[in-house]
């Protein structure tokens, strides 16, 4: 599909400080103006008052926007783009504390307060739900640029596949993109699953300390969603892939004002130069006469050549800390957001011809070359040269002719067509290598037998020994027993043989005084937990006769999609032989159908209803799936919270505390009641909003997997 060119959009964000400028920065009613004014500085002691004024003109100025109005006003239109096959980049730029990585990611505690990403992530997989018509595949990939040096965030996380070890290099796709080799790429098939991969990538990152943030990020972050889509109903349809590339870059520092030291000043200088080499890079993009754009510069501009006037929509967000002190800076900012709204794009959908369906094409036209081919040929009054593949009957007679030949009874094989020259190299062939082979057995046998009359009495030796038959009884290996191995101890047996006594050991609980949790918990099961235990054993009963109902209905679903696709070919047969033999048409001149076109005509038809009346059946079993593998996850953490408690007061308490806490006893295990507990959580997430159950559970099954791993 042809480019358009776009502009790259371009917004601005204030970050919120008590000391706002107002008498330098102003914000004119159009929500698309900003004017700044800045007292010019004094040189050579000369005093200098005369104020100077700038005003830049942008796509939208956001100043004390929520994160959802920030969202709908930049990504929103990018994201629903990118599903339908363009390629998509946000970016924030600006300097260090103005709150770009906010903009992006947001407060990853705080479900309101979640930036432009984790909302990305919600609307793609809201779309996937919404859009059945069209299968998704999502992969994730997470890209940290430190010091020049390219940084997998999402390495450590394995998702059936090995990690990929060696340095990662940026390489050149054939259509004019760019691409990071040994990048991971990790399928998810849910916003919870997005989430835990965000979380993790995010606890890798390095952040840094200064005068003007305290967790100032120290490289530039590039978190990419990777989408194919595929049509259910047009199995012949082409498929579309886009990328979404969500940037976070570093801020911009001056030394004097951060007064980074270290490590941390080793950091900035290689920040504020990636940074300056990005606005060259800007200034070439802007340029019509620069014919070359220095994209290899750094690692960032090279990562981000597509982003920047290829094949992408492009918005940039300009992150700037509206205080006087900072004045420089949002100049500086500025600037080079005006600069990039002058750069265009070239967005297209990515299209792409399934190799399956372009092998069905090809075989449709060789069909009609051969029919064109035969026709020719009895045109011009000559036989019919057979163009098919070769019957067994007819490869057994070529054989029976090579062979022929090879013996001297023929003298010549008559050449009729190619097919039939193939099959003779394939045939002389065989012989030669069944001659070969006869050689090497031949000379393997003769040499064999020279060995064995020199070696006679090994060779008799070796028959009666392990390598050939069984070996004598005396000549069998023993084990012999342990001295140290107890008599009075059993081995435990199983499907593959005995166990060792350490395995053994390792195998059965110790059940000493206090009782194992092993036999305890069975206890707790028949007893205190008796009732929990049933409604969980109900609960996954039900389950798995849902994903029966579900297993049954994918069947019936690619079973009706294959009778689809066949009845589509054959139809299409029909339409090709009926446009060959001529148009049918009736008594008043319209066109009539045949009645074998015409009951393939309806039956795709009532193929395509059933399928999408299964389809939605479909969606509602994989709801009741997941509501039921919610309860049994439920039932399973209620069970063993119970169970804690009980054995805790039960057995690891002082004698007099255990009677408080028996059952008998005034006070009951636990002060809250989980179920209670459970719901309450429950509510309190919901009220945020649907998806705020998954947020909070990917943050909170991150955060304890890096506790754990300190």
């Amino acid at each position: 599909m042809s480019a358009h060119s776009s502009e790259v959009k371009v917004f601005v964000r204030t970050r919120p400080t008590a000391c706002f400028a107002q008498d330098l920065i102003e914000y004119l009613p159009d929500k698309q103006t900003v004017n700044v004014r800045h007292r010019r500085e004094s040189r050579k002691g000369v005093v200098n008052n005369q104020m100077s004024s700038w005003s830049f003109k942008l796509d939208g100025v956001m100043h004390n926007m929520s994160q959802e109005e920030v969202y709908q006003s930049v990504a929103h239109s990018v994201v629903l783009r990118a599903l339908e096959g363009y390629n998509g980049t946000i970016m924030c730029f600006g300097q260090t504390g103005a709150g770009k990585t906010y903009t992006m990611t947001g407060a990853t505690e705080s479900y309101q307060q979640r930036g432009i990403i984790p909302r990305a992530l919600q609307e793609v997989f809201y779309e996937v739900e919404q859009r059945v018509d069209h299968t998704f595949s999502v992969f994730l990939s997470f890209l940290e640029i430190y010091n020049e040096t390219l940084v997998d965030l999402l390495a450590s996380i394995k998702r059936g596949r090995a990690v990929q070890g060696g340095a990662l290099t940026i390489v050149e796709d054939p259509g004019g993109g760019v691409s990071v080799k040994g990048l991971t790429l990790h399928p998810v098939h849910n916003e919870e699953e997005a989430f835990n991969l965000l979380f993790e990538g995010e606890m890798n990152r390095i952040i840094g300390e200064h005068a003007l943030n305290k967790n100032s990020s120290r490289s530039h972050c590039i978190f990419t969603i990777h989408i194919e889509s595929r049509s259910r109903t047009l199995s012949d349809a082409p498929y579309v892939t886009s990328k979404l590339n969500l940037v976070d870059l570093a801020g911009s520092e001056r030394l004097s004002k951060t007064g980074s030291e270290g490590q941390v000043q080793r950091e900035a200088l290689y920040i504020n130069r990636s940074l300056s080499f990005l606005e060259q890079a800007i200034i070439a993009l802007t340029d019509r006469r620069r014919e070359h754009v220095p994209f290899r510069q750094s690692k960032l501009t090279h990562s981000l050549k597509d982003s920047l006037g290829g094949n992408c929509n492009t918005v940039l967000v300009a992150n700037i800390y509206g205080e006087a002190a900072q004045i420089e800076e949002t100049l500086s900012t500025l600037r080079f957001a005006t600069r990039m709204k002058c750069v265009r794009t070239q967005p297209s959908i990515n299209e792409h011809i399934d190799p399956a369906l372009q092998v069905r094409r090809l075989q449709k036209e060789i069909q009609l070359l051969k029919q064109e081919l035969s026709l020719h040929d009895t045109l011009a009054n000559r036989a019919v040269v057979p163009n098919e593949s070769l019957s067994d009957r007819q490869v057994d007679e070529i054989k029976s002719q090579v062979q022929r030949y090879l013996a001297g009874t023929l003298d010549e094989i008559t050449i009729v067509s190619i097919r039939q020259i193939q099959e003779m190299f394939t045939q002389f062939k065989k012989a030669v290598e069944q001659e070969q082979k006869v050689k090497e057995q031949l000379s393997q046998k003769y040499s064999l037998v020279e060995k064995s009359e020199n070696t006679v009495g090994s060779v008799g030796e070796v028959e009666s020994g392990f390598g050939l038959g069984l070996a004598a009884p005396s000549q069998k290996h023993t084990q012999a027993s342990s001295p140290n191995k107890s008599k009075g101890k059993k081995i435990k047996e199983n499907k593959g043989g005995t166990v060792n006594q350490s395995e053994t050991d390792a195998l059965t609980p110790n059940c000493d005084s206090p009782p194992c949790k092993f036999e305890a918990f069975e206890d707790f099961k028949l007893g205190r937990g008796s009732e929990i235990n049933r409604i969980l054993k109900e609960n996954k009963g039900v389950l798995l006769e849902r994903m029966d109902q579900l297993h049954k209905l994918t069947q019936a679903i690619n079973s009706c999609k294959r009778d689809i696709d066949h009845m589509s070919s054959e139809l299409q047969l029909c339409r090709e032989q009926r446009q060959s033999q001529g148009q049918f048409v009736g008594e008043k001149g319209e066109p009539v159908l045949e009645e074998a076109e015409l009951i393939l005509l309806v039956g795709l038809r009532e193929k395509k209803d059933q399928y999408r009346q299964s389809y939605e059946e479909l969606l509602s079993t994989k709801a009741e799936v997941r509501y039921c593998q919610h309860l049994v996850d439920q039932c399973r953490i209620r069970l063993l919270t119970e169970f804690e408690s009980w054995y805790n007061e039960s057995f690891l308490l002082p004698e007099e505390v255990q009677t408080i806490f028996s059952e008998g006893g005034p006070i009951r295990p636990g002060l809250i009641p989980v179920d209670k507990a459970l719901n309450l959580v429950s509510q309190t997430l919901l009220a945020e909003g649907p998806s705020a159950v998954s947020f909070y559970n990917a943050h909170n099954r991150t955060v304890q997997r890096v506790r754990n791993t300190q």
